[in-house]
């Protein structure tokens, strides 16, 4: 499985929705990634990556596609 894929499939675990639904997802943009779910949302890539995500960057992952460039910080290739 790609890291794209695992990126991916955290989204669509913590959230539960469709793939298809990740692609223009925003904080807030569903009722599921609400600061609750955002911490979920973390912890989850987290763990799937294994990586410590700085305050900054917790804070600053406010989109699907945002992640990705956060991610990159970490040597995360997606």
């Amino acid at each position: 499985m790609s890291n794209l894929e695992k990126y991916t499939n955290v989204f669509v675990e913590s959230f539960g929705i469709t793939k298809e639904q990740t692609e223009d997802l925003k904080y807030t943009g569903i009722p599921e990634w609400d600061s609750v779910g955002h911490m979920t949302l973390m912890a989850m890539l987290e763990d799937t990556f294994e990586i410590m995500m700085e305050t900054e960057d917790i804070i600053e992952f406010s989109s699907f596609e945002k992640g990705k460039t956060i991610l990159a910080k970490y040597g995360i290739e997606l």
